[in-house]
């Protein structure tokens, strides 16, 4: 299933965010995710799988791009995200 735990593939549901904040990548537990940038909400939106610890995704407009967790932070293609934790 895309985007939870299933066997041997990673958790991936939930906010991912760069370092400097420019670029935030929601993945949702429904297989989807939805991309900002900047002030531009939805700049990117599509679905994802998850095989272990790879991410494929495929964009509403077709483009294809890879991804993979290590260490617990997702490189996408040049991006390097980190998972935001929800504030208590």
């Amino acid at each position: 299933m895309a985007g939870t735990v299933e066997g041997d593939h990673v958790d991936v549901v939930g906010m991912w965010v760069t370092a400097d904040g420019h670029i935030r990548q929601e993945l949702l537990p429904d297989g989807r995710y939805d991309e900002a940038r900047c002030e531009r909400h939805s700049a990117y939106t599509g679905r994802y799988t998850v095989t272990g610890s790879h991410l494929d995704y495929v964009d509403d407009t077709g483009f294809t791009a890879t991804g993979d967790i290590r260490g617990g932070v997702l490189y996408h293609e040049h991006l390097v995200l980190y998972r935001q934790r929800k504030s208590s």
